[in-house]
């Protein structure tokens, strides 16, 4: 039930994308109008994780997942009202950034079900939800060409049925540590442990990578290959459907071989394959090749991530922590396409932007490496230390 309602919301958070173009055209934006246009839902909802996360931790999700999913309707019919006004699409695109928290409610409910030696699969299960995007990606504009306002019809539809559904079976864990302490409390001491920072500037490469590509990809592959809407979103999805695949992959990888290690080793390829793309290969195949290649890697760093997340924060804190890890994750998706937009109207290309990429990934393959494996694994309900020094000298 988790992984349904993430997978819808997040495709209803991200339903601008695949038609940001046939906006562009009807509304005469620039590229950077554009940009900004497919990035206002990802940097709203990258914030409210925080707070959903922390609402979570207090009331569960029983309570939340239906009524984020009831919000989120709200959004997603308004889009049919607002399209002939750029002013109001940003405003409806900022209303939609709520279906992208649905990931810090989904977390500690997973998190709670399953002892810490079948956590990183399982949050790799529950993240194959972002796959909502591929399946924004995908049908949007095929079910647009039956009617423009029909993707949305469709998929306010969907939330609906989810709902009622998830208020009828998702289910708390019985006996869940119920944090007492007030929001700001809470996500203040969230705040102060220097994993929540660490794991969140990783995860800002990891999945940012993912949201970015996710929201933008469309949009490069039609404006640098001159794909049309249709074949650009088709393509897009098979990006992010190669990052859901590889997402439980990488939680599956890090219940047997430390979380750090994969996520280094993850980001390093990503890295390496940004390179490839910023010299601007043929689509068919180098580009091709190049672009899932990266998406394989980020899937498994964002799926590794996680399963580094659970292994250590205390169960009470998990939703708060979370909220601000996946908080940073999606603003990590809020700058590249604004950046790729302004760099192509600046300079015609796409290559700075990649570079920028294989930069960050880099950086991050060797914080992991360097820093990251040597945090030791808490009990729940301990506090996570920073770095064991007896685990530092452990080979």
């Amino acid at each position: 039930m988790a992984t349904i309602g993430f997978t819808l919301t997040f495709w209803a958070w991200n339903l601008i994308a695949p038609i940001a173009s046939w906006y562009g055209d009807r509304l005469d934006l620039s590229s950077s109008e554009q940009s900004l246009l497919v990035a206002v839902p990802v940097l709203v909802g990258s914030l409210g994780r925080i707070p959903v996360g922390a609402l979570t931790d207090r009331y569960g999700a029983k309570r939340m997942f239906p009524l984020v999913s009831a919000l989120t309707i709200v959004p997603v019919l308004l889009l049919i009202l607002a399209k002939d006004s750029y002013a109001a699409m940003l405003a409806v695109g900022f209303l939609l950034g709520l279906g992208g928290t649905t990931f810090a409610i989904g977390i500690p409910l997973v998190n709670s079900w399953f002892p810490p030696a079948k956590r990183g699969l399982a949050l790799g299960i529950f993240g194959m939800g972002m796959g909502g995007v591929a399946l924004s990606g995908y049908f949007t504009p095929r079910i647009a060409e039956h009617g423009e306002d029909l993707p949305f019809v469709v998929v306010a539809c969907a939330l609906a049925v989810y709902a009622v559904l998830a208020f009828l079976l998702v289910t708390d864990r019985p006996g869940r540590p119920v944090p007492t302490d007030s929001l700001a409390t809470r996500l203040g001491r969230a705040g102060r442990l220097r994993v929540t920072w660490e794991l969140s500037a990783l995860y800002a490469i990891g999945f940012g990578g993912i949201v970015a590509f996710g929201v933008y990809l469309p949009t490069y592959l039609k404006t640098w290959y001159e794909l049309d809407p249709t074949d650009a979103g088709t393509k897009a999805a098979g990006f992010a459907l190669v990052t859901v695949v590889f997402r439980p992959f990488g939680g599956w990888l890090s219940d047997r071989v430390h979380p750090a290690l994969v996520t280094s080793g993850a980001l390093g390829a990503a890295a390496l394959l940004a390179i490839v793309q910023a010299f601007d290969p043929p689509l068919d195949p180098g580009g091709t090749i190049a672009l899932l290649g990266m998406a394989a890697g980020l899937g498994t760093a964002s799926g590794s991530i996680f399963a580094l997340v659970s292994q250590v924060t205390p169960q009470p804190q998990v939703g708060s922590v979370t909220g601000i890890v996946g908080a940073m994750g999606g603003l990590g998706g809020f700058v590249p396409p604004l950046v790729m937009g302004a760099i192509y109207s600046a300079k015609g290309s796409y290559s700075i932007g990649f570079m920028l990429l294989s930069d960050l990934a880099l950086a991050g393959c060797v914080y992991a490496y360097g820093r990251m494996r040597n945090i030791t694994p808490t009990a729940d309900g301990e506090r996570p230390g920073e770095v064991s020094k007896v685990a530092a000298r452990r080979p």
